[in-house]
Order: structure tokens, then sequence, then C-alpha cells
């Protein structure tokens, strides 16, 4: 292969290596954002169940305050009953006590009710925190690795601007101006295979005396269509023949 061609190719790889570099470290931020909304999506479902927790107390407590205050009342109707002197008011009195007994039932019954729902919040509660905890293990871990990660790009960064410099400095300047020009003005890559008669980008067909031209990789030759410089990777017999060359008609 001509050296430079040969090192342009070996120069689009390196630009080409880099380049997903650059764009895998712009993306490491998103990267750790989305582990922030995991961990703090566990924590909310934590909080909502701590939240649940909490109000089924509240309810509890007010629950427990108007039975105090029934019964409170039924205390003092069986007083009361005691000191009734007519058959009327006895009856008055045990029809007030009747029904002071049935709301203190009632609010036995939904005090009990809450109690069970209160096992089940303590449960939630307990699940959430152990989910919590073992997002945050993994978030930390993912974490280590995503730093890792950052720290072997920019160290392979840093040695491929190494090696694109020492490239560079081999490539005649002709072939490197072109290979900017080429870069400037149509998007990366610049250099790229020729593959089975087709340019491997534009995948326009090429024309087969082009083909077996770019198959020597002697000299630079540049697609008809996306201007990109072209080289050849395969095994050259295998490149198409020329087309034959039409005899004269007599």
């Amino acid at each position: 292969m001509l050296p430079e061609l040969e090192r342009l190719v070996r120069l689009q790889q390196i630009e080409t290596a880099a380049e997903h570099a650059r764009r895998r470290l712009e993306a490491l931020p998103a990267d750790h954002q989305a582990l922030d909304s995991r961990l703090a999506a566990g924590q909310a479902a934590l909080d909502e169940a701590k939240s649940r927790l909490t109000a089924s107390a509240t309810a509890r407590r007010d629950i427990e305050k108007e039975l105090a205050v029934v019964q409170a009342r039924l205390s003092k109707f069986k007083d009361q009953l005691m000191e009734v002197k007519t058959n009327k008011e006895y009856q008055a009195m045990q029809k007030e006590i009747a029904t002071a007994e049935r709301e203190v039932r009632s609010f036995e019954d939904r005090i009990l009710d809450n109690m069970e729902e209160a096992e089940g919040l303590q449960a939630d509660v307990k699940r959430a925190e152990g989910d919590v905890k073992k997002e945050q293990a993994a978030i930390a871990d993912a974490r280590r690795t995503l730093d890792a990660e950052r720290e072997g790009i920019e160290a392979n960064a840093a040695r491929l601007s190494a090696e694109r410099a020492a490239v560079v400095g081999e490539i005649p300047s002709p072939a490197l101006a072109l290979f900017d020009h080429v870069s400037r003005s149509r998007r990366p890559p610049a250099v790229v295979e020729a593959r089975e008669g087709h340019c491997s980008f534009c995948h326009v067909r090429l024309r087969p005396q082009v083909f077996n031209e770019i198959r020597r990789n002697d000299q630079l030759i540049q697609c008809e269509s996306c201007q990109r410089i072209l080289y050849f990777a395969g095994t050259p017999a295998l490149a198409e023949p020329e087309a034959p060359t039409p005899s004269p008609k007599p």
C-alpha cells in the first residue's frame, strides 16, 4: 500500500476512535444522572411508604381520641343510671348506653382494622428500606464502573492524541491537506473502504476501472460521488475485472 495512503487510513482509524471516546465521555454525565434518578425513585418509594404509615398512625390516634370521648360518655351514662327515679328515665338511659356501646365497638373495630393496616404498612417500609439499601450498593458499584471507564477512556484518548501527532508528522503535506479538506467539507470519515465494487460510505457503485485502480492501493483516489478517499482492504484477486474495451464497428 502507498505509504501516505496507509498513514491516512491509520489517521482515520485514530480520529474515528477518538470521536467515539469523545462521545462516550460526553454521555457519562447522563449515565450518572440516570443513576441519580434510580436512587431518587427508590427513595421516593420509601418516603411514600413512610408517609402512608405516618398517616395510618395519625388516623389511629384520631380514632382513639373519639373512642375516649364515647367511653367517657358511656361511663357517665352508667353512673347516671343509678340515679334515675322513673322507669321512663331508666329506659331512656338504657337506650343511650346501648347507643354508646355500639359506638365503642365500632371504634374498637376501626382500631383493629387500623392495626392490621399498620402491620402491612410497616412491612412495606421495611421492604422499601431494603430496596433502597440494595439500590444504593448497586449504584455505588455502577458509579465505580463509570469512573473506571472514564479513566480508561481519558488514558486511551491521550494515547490516541500522541499517536495521531506521530502519524500526521509522517504524512506528506498534499495528502494531509486532502484529508483535512475532505474532513472539513464532508462529515467524517474522510477515508473509507471500497468494498465489492462500491464505496462503503455512500454505496455508489464504482466504475470497474476505478475500482481496479483503487484495489492496487498505490495512489490516492476519491469517490466520484461523495469525494471521500478510498482504499481497498480485501484480497486483490477478488476485485472486479475491468470492463472490456468495445471493438470498433466495421
